[in-house]
């Protein structure tokens, strides 16, 4: 059951949405549009890749529409579980539940309607494997990641991450009825990728964490430990992207653009570490540079999955 956080007073500048629509736009920010984004660009590609070219037309449709609502589930009820420190981030506190836009209930249950809809949808239109899998990613999001982890450990982006990785795992049993190592490889992936993105990121935003009290890596350790972390994450990332060539027998398309695309990513990674032995620190590090990069780079590589069958 849902923890009920107590959230401060509204702000007397915050104003109730006044008309259908802009009711309608607040409940659709609840579910973090950019972030399912993300989680889209890892799926499709992987269906690709599990079709051996083009995946059905159908199947992938279903697929793309009710992993969206799965994601849009497990966004609106992290922001049920964090509207009270969303309120002190400046980068978190114009979401809907923050401004007062959304009641804390209606949120509740919008989440859990979107959570119900898209496991029942993926289940009717695909199979129960991808069902489950979305299932328990949305409980392990909310339940592992935003109600035990983030609050408590420094280590909450890296264990929490897997519910973002599973996306993968749902493209691939959506088209097969199964899982394999391919998926596994690219699982890790995002998995390794996951840290070295969300703390350079925090390292930008370090004070709204400390003042949420949310123990992210950046908040607790120096940024010489960060950086070196951030480091070893990113050879992770880069080693294991290699690993599909041979689990998936890919032509030789997908492990030269991997090489190339993860090169480019330690090399900013690395300058990073540069930087802070120049004397950099703070905002002069330019965390966001890799941050940016970093979502590039993981857009790229899964173009890079869904081009190779295509072409052998």
């Amino acid at each position: 059951m849902l923890t009920n956080r107590q959230a401060t007073a509204p702000s007397p500048q915050v104003e109730a949405p006044r008309s259908i629509g802009m009711i309608v736009k607040a409940y659709i920010a609840l579910t973090k549009p950019r972030i399912i984004e993300l989680l889209l660009i890892t799926t499709l590609p992987v269906m690709f890749l599990a079709a051996g070219g083009l995946p059905p037309l159908w199947t992938s449709i279903s697929v793309m529409v009710f992993g969206t609502l799965s994601a849009g589930s497990a966004n609106a009820l992290n922001c049920y579980v964090d509207r009270d420190i969303d309120q002190k981030m400046r980068r978190t506190r114009r979401r809907p539940l923050a401004r007062h836009q959304v009641s804390p209930r209606g949120a509740l249950i919008f989440g859990i309607v979107l959570g119900v809809l898209s496991t029942v949808g993926l289940w009717v239109t695909t199979n129960w494997l991808a069902a489950l899998l979305s299932t328990g990613a949305i409980l392990f999001y909310v339940l592992v990641y935003s109600m035990i982890l983030k609050r408590r450990t420094a280590q909450n982006i890296v264990w929490g991450g897997i519910a973002g990785c599973m996306p993968v795992m749902i493209g691939w049993a959506g088209i097969t009825e199964r899982l394999d190592w391919a998926p596994l490889v690219l699982f890790g992936v995002v998995f390794f990728w996951t840290p070295p993105h969300t703390w350079t990121l925090a390292m930008r935003y370090k004070e709204d964490y400390a003042a949420a009290k949310v123990p992210m890596l950046p908040v607790v350790a120096t940024e010489r430990r960060v950086i070196l972390e951030s480091i070893a994450y990113t050879w992770a990332t880069v080693l294991c992207s290699l690993l599909l060539w041979p689990v998936a027998n890919t032509t030789l398309f997908y492990p030269v653009v991997a090489a190339a695309l993860g090169v480019m990513c330690l090399w900013e990674v690395h300058r990073l570490l540069a930087r802070l032995n120049a004397g950099k620190t703070g905002v002069d590090l330019r965390p966001m540079r890799f941050f940016h990069w970093s979502n590039a780079y993981l857009a790229l590589l899964f173009l890079a999955v869904a081009i190779d069958p295509l072409l052998a």
